[in-house]
């Protein structure tokens, strides 16, 4: 079972280990040093301030361990996309799920939106798989330039609140 917590300045160097490695194969491909963690935290934490609120990032925790890192981000008042990172040591065990779960649920409630939407790198089915299980539907590709100027098709997922 994983719990979501807010992220608080002790974070950095778990937030340092989640985006290491090949966590961030498909993503911007570049481990986050501590100082560049301690700044994606604050960052985060005066985001939590605004109002109207526009995103939330949540710690994912697994017994009592930070293992990794997901956020809601509203696009439009009632669109919003969700996000979520784990360490590689953690894959496998449904935690993305439970936390999308979670997320999807305050999505819905708190956020008031009416529709969310995730991408996944083409080589990371792991990920849409999260997704399906969390109730999205996939809907198509969208294009995205990777370096070197190539276009990768994203797989795009959609959920509407019923």
């Amino acid at each position: 079972m994983v719990t979501l917590r807010a992220l608080a300045p002790d974070d950095a160097p778990d937030l340092a280990r989640i985006y290491s490695g090949a966590s961030i194969r498909h993503t911007t491909g570049k481990a986050l040093t501590l100082d560049q963690a301690r700044e994606k935290i604050r960052a985060a934490l005066a985001r939590s301030a605004e109002n109207p609120r526009a995103q939330w990032s949540w710690g994912i925790l697994a017994a009592d361990q930070m293992i990794g890192l997901i956020a809601l981000r509203r696009r439009s008042p009632s669109m919003g996309t969700i996000s979520y990172i784990l360490r590689e040591d953690t894959w496998g065990h449904g935690y993305a799920t439970q936390a999308a779960h979670q997320v999807v649920t305050v999505a819905f409630t708190t956020a008031a939106l009416n529709r969310l939407e995730a991408m996944h790198h083409p080589d990371n089915p792991a990920s849409g798989r999260v997704l399906m299980k969390a109730g999205f539907t996939h809907i198509g590709t969208s294009d995205r330039q990777a370096d070197g100027g190539t276009t990768v098709p994203y797989q795009v997922y959609a959920l509407q609140n019923s």
